[in-house]
């Protein structure tokens, strides 16, 4: 085969194990949720459909697919149409920069292996609040629009606050390639950026929470003022893709998180802090980073349903008041420590 036709080949079927695994963990990062919630609150959870109600996510599939696919007569249709694809793609599409191991083979265990990782993932995001707002336009009801317009300048808050972030991570490693940032973190636990960045770490996390719209920032669901916001007039399976992008957001976000200070695929152990020799050490790696992700992810849901919703305007105060002024000060203060370290 040509190098083209290697390329292309190898492309498409990570592309293919990686939709798959991610589509799995969606599935089922619900039936923990529901699990979650219901443990918290005394009750069984999901328990009918299979053993602990584990066949739960393919009885829910089914049901999205049959039920009636019902368009109210007063949305603006074409948009109506188009918002639920456009809250599931970016998720999706940020997967594809993140490296969930270092190589199989001669293959880098990496979709697309860019250089400036970063500056295309905060591109590709910041596409996702697009669809929350054109759902709650199309919805052509006040509930959705507000829910949308929340969306959106909750985004504008805590984008921000999350980009300025990652600026000492990588004016720590030098680079923007999240292969790089891995690399840096190889030899012991405490090159891993979360010992070296904390406060980049902690402005990212509760950043990420208010990206994903997850509790205590998910203003623009908010059912007990909304009624469930963008999503009021959607049903079948146009409405599980707006839950699909959710948690597929917080899937990418949970590796994104992992990838910047958790080390990724890594661990301070001999052959697990450097490319991998052998096919058995490459796979290990692969369920290192899966395991340091599915933990993230699960204490996402878990502060779900523990932790109170903010209001609007606490929300808000956080993001322009408290986490941009802190993300700038850790930028220069990080930026003067370097200086006088080379100096």
């Amino acid at each position: 085969m040509t190098p083209f036709s290697q390329f292309a080949i190898f492309s498409a079927i990570k592309i293919i194990c990686v939709f798959a695994v991610t589509m799995f963990i969606v599935a089922y990062a619900v039936w923990v949720e529901r699990k979650v919630s219901a443990a918290i609150q005394d009750r069984h959870g999901p328990n009918r459909v299979g053993p602990f109600g584990l066949l739960q996510p393919a009885a829910d599939a089914v049901k999205a697919f049959l039920k009636e696919d019902f368009t109210p007569a007063h949305v603006r249709k074409v948009y109506y149409w188009l918002a639920p694809a456009i809250v599931m793609i970016p998720s999706l599409l940020t997967i594809a920069i993140i490296p969930f191991g270092s190589q199989l083979g001669h293959q880098k265990m990496v979709i697309a292996d860019l250089n400036v990782g970063v500056l295309y993932t905060f591109g590709i995001v910041s596409l996702g609040v697009y669809g929350i707002v054109l759902a709650g336009y199309a919805a052509n009801s006040k509930y959705p629009f507000l829910g949308g317009i929340r969306s959106s300048a909750q985004l504008i808050s805590y984008e921000i606050a999350m980009g300025m972030s990652v600026i000492p991570v990588f004016l720590l490693v030098g680079g923007l390639n999240l292969s790089q940032v891995i690399s840096y973190q190889t030899g012991s636990i405490f090159h891993w950026l979360i010992f070296k960045c904390p406060l980049s770490f902690i402005i990212f996390l509760v950043a990420m929470f208010a990206e994903t719209n997850r509790l205590p920032f998910d203003l623009p669901e908010s059912e007990q003022e909304l009624a469930g916001g963008y999503n009021v007039e959607y049903s079948s399976i146009k409405f599980a893709l707006f839950f699909m992008g959710e948690y597929a957001a917080v899937t990418a976000a949970s590796a994104m998180l992992v990838t910047l200070f958790l080390g990724g695929w890594t661990l301070p152990i001999a052959g697990l802090d450097r490319p991998a020799a052998t096919l058995g050490v490459g796979i290990l790696q692969i369920l290192i980073f899966l395991a340091k992700m599915l933990v993230v992810e699960f204490m996402v849901i878990w502060i779900r349903w523990m932790w109170p919703r903010f209001r609007y305007d606490q929300l808000m105060d956080l993001g322009w008041r408290r986490f941009i002024p802190l993300a700038l000060a850790n930028i220069v203060v990080t930026a003067l420590v370097l200086c006088l370290v080379v100096k």
